[in-house]
């Protein structure tokens, strides 16, 4: 008889390490002890009290994890796909942990790095990169997310200042946040007149208030920003760039990385279901031994494995400069819908426990919903896909 050969337990079937290189690995490894060791204890509590340990931002900037691929200024300077892995560990841990580290870098510190003047750059990147100070990003309002350009927060030029007001929604570390880039029009009536301004949290006029009964990203702080008449000096205006191409380009910074940190919420639910379905029994054998479990992780797997060739292909494009928009949103698209379907899936294979914090995929699942939604809706995404394909556009 044929002798079986050893089961696979892990989620690199297709041997997806290999095409990394040692340092890449060095890095996603030593992520994924810290992740292992630091944050898999505390997740769960600070996932029922709704709250983020803020504390652990000098450890991740110590790490080289907040403006990863930036060079300079404090910024390590590292590959793509080295930012990619990192994020993948990060959101193996919890979405909200990615969702810190990815607003810091490619929302906060980019833009900044990007856009900025030399001064700009030298006062806020290197304390922000050693988690010293933290960043967010307020693009989003109240009565518009899929369409920015509709924005009502203005910035009206008064002598060496910017007058500032509106408010701001969804705001990833919003009062946690030492400063916060907002983008606002300095003409009411022209989506063209955009403009990123860098605002200090002790700024009279600026205040901010939490989210409150979010069954999502619980252990993330999710805020609104107020803006009532609130001046900003005229040199903390980002000088290089107007209009949406500013705020659009860093939210595809930040959707590179969760295209990435989405397979790693997907492996997350994976590991948990099969270490469970090989330990629970039912009709005196392990479910893992029935044939509608097998198809489900035979599934699971097929997917990650898709979903983590997907990520490091856009990670070698990013790195040779030569990757697009549209495919960041693919990647984005294909993987978070992917790690969503794989975490309702755990949940079935868990039963009644799936729905208990025991386990991390209930934690995952509805993470996931958010994540499915902003920096561009699935639907969004589609329709830039689709405009690309088709030459059409469906947004008018």
């Amino acid at each position: 008889m044929e002798r079986m050969a050893e089961p696979f337990h892990g989620t690199d079937l297709y041997v997806v390490d290999g095409l990394l290189s040692e340092e890449e690995r060095l890095v996603r490894d030593n992520v994924a002890s810290w992740v292992d060791q630091r944050w898999m204890p505390i997740v769960t509590q600070h996932y029922r009290n709704g709250t983020f340990p803020v504390e652990l931002a000098p450890e991740l900037g110590e790490m080289g994890l907040l403006g990863t691929s930036l060079k300079g200024y404090g910024c390590p300077g590292l590959s793509s796909v080295i930012y990619g892995l990192a994020m993948e560990e990060l959101e193996r841990g919890d979405s909200g942990l990615r969702s810190f580290a990815s607003v810091q870098g490619s929302l906060a510190m980019y833009p900044i790095w990007a856009y900025g003047s030399e001064a700009l750059k030298e006062k806020y990147l290197p304390k922000m990169a050693a988690g010293q100070l933290i960043g967010c990003f307020g693009l989003t309002e109240p009565d518009h997310g899929s369409d920015p350009g509709g924005m009502v927060t203005k910035a009206i030029r008064d002598g060496n200042e910017y007058v500032l007001s509106g408010e701001k929604l969804w705001i990833t570390s919003g009062s946690v946040a030492d400063l916060a880039v907002v983008w606002a029009k300095t003409n009411p009536e022209d989506p063209k007149s955009i403009r990123g301004f860098v605002v200090e949290k002790d700024r009279p006029g600026f205040t901010t208030y939490d989210v409150e009964g979010k069954f999502s990203l619980r252990a993330s702080v999710t805020s609104g920003l107020v803006f009532d008449e609130c001046r900003v000096p005229a040199e903390n205006m980002l000088e290089g760039v107007g209009g949406l191409r500013g705020p659009l380009s860093c939210l595809n910074q930040a959707r590179f990385g969760i295209a990435w940190g989405a397979v790693g919420a997907a492996i997350a639910c994976y590991r948990a279901a099969l270490d469970y379905a090989k330990d629970r029994v039912q009709f005196d054998r392990p479910i893992a031994g029935f044939q509608l479990v097998q198809a489900k992780f035979a599934d699971m797997i097929t997917e990650i494995v898709k979903g983590q060739l997907l990520a490091v292909q856009l990670g070698r494009l990013k790195d040779a400069e030569r990757h697009t928009h549209v495919q960041v949103s693919i990647a984005k698209r294909n993987n978070v819908a992917m790690a969503l379907q794989i975490a309702r899936t755990a949940r079935e294979i868990l039963g009644a426990n799936g729905i208990a914090d025991e386990y991390p995929v209930f934690r995952h699942m509805s993470n996931l919903e958010s994540v499915y939604t902003y920096e561009g809706t699935h639907d969004i995404h589609t329709l830039v896909i689709g405009r690309e394909v088709t030459g059409l556009s469906a947004f008018m």
